[in-house]
């Protein structure tokens, strides 16, 4: 049984590092989100607070369904409840489309002001030309 469990998180790596990286990097945001779902995971009949069901011994408390740390799977914001109790915030995807959006317009921001500081320059060195 913890086999397939494994076998699945590793469908789920991406989700599993967010979970990672938001416990290390505390964030207001993110912590608030995680007590939130805390708050449905506690009363569900699914929690395995002794880890027999955990996907990796030792990362109790973890859902009996999917075997996930939920210290982690918690504050990982796209990953949802398998049983519905919570859904993701942003799933990866639309995750990822939105930072290349932000980052192609800030791209575009600073190639648009590179060019002109080069004109004014062209300009600059032309009237001191004269």
């Amino acid at each position: 049984m913890r086999i397939s469990k494994l076998l699945s998180a590793l469908g789920n790596a991406k989700q599993i590092a967010e979970g990672v990286k938001n416990k290390i990097f505390k964030k207001d945001d993110v912590e608030a989100v995680a007590r939130l779902r805390w708050m449905e995971c506690k009363v569900c009949p699914l929690l395995d607070k002794k880890g027999k069901t955990c996907a990796v011994n030792g990362t109790q408390p973890c859902c009996s369904d999917c075997g996930c740390s939920l210290s982690l799977k918690l504050r990982a914001l796209s990953s949802a409840c398998p049983k519905g109790r919570w859904g993701a915030i942003m799933p990866g995807k639309i995750e990822n489309i939105l930072k290349n959006q932000i980052l192609g317009d800030e791209k575009k921001k600073h190639e648009k002001k590179i060019k002109d500081m080069s004109k004014n320059l062209k300009h600059r060195k032309n009237d001191s030309n004269i």
